[in-house]
């Protein structure tokens, strides 16, 4: 197991937005995955998708890695963010935008507000 917690860490400092999912950002294959994702793309944040489906060592690992229990989860900047339910919190709140201009990682401030007024 500690080769996937290597690469794991290897892949959360090397990419400033990192998001273990179940499928890719393109088609993913949960329905939490789907929601972290889709913010993430209407936001146009470049994120790093990472497939635990493809690999049951890094699906595993990454649980242990943040010792949190389910996938999705969100990293940014090296740091756990939090899952689904996280993210849409700080989504609706805007703790996510701070996060996003506090750690320079570029996303679309008109889109993060249509998110807020369409949930609002």
């Amino acid at each position: 197991m500690s080769n996937a917690a290597t690469q794991i860490k290897d892949t959360v400092t090397a990419n400033d937005v990192v998001l273990f999912m179940k499928g890719t950002k393109d088609a993913p294959q949960c329905g939490f995955s789907s929601r972290v994702a889709g913010v993430l793309n209407f936001m146009g944040v470049e994120f790093a998708d990472i497939n635990v489906l493809a690999d049951e060592d890094i699906r595993q690992g990454i649980k242990d890695y943040s010792d949190w229990p389910t996938i999705p989860q969100l990293y940014i900047k090296g740091e756990f963010v939090g899952g689904c339910d996280i993210i849409t919190e700080m989504t609706l709140s805007g703790e996510l935008d701070q996060m996003f201009d506090k750690e320079g990682v570029s996303y679309s401030k008109d889109a993060a507000d249509k998110i807020r007024e369409a949930n609002g």
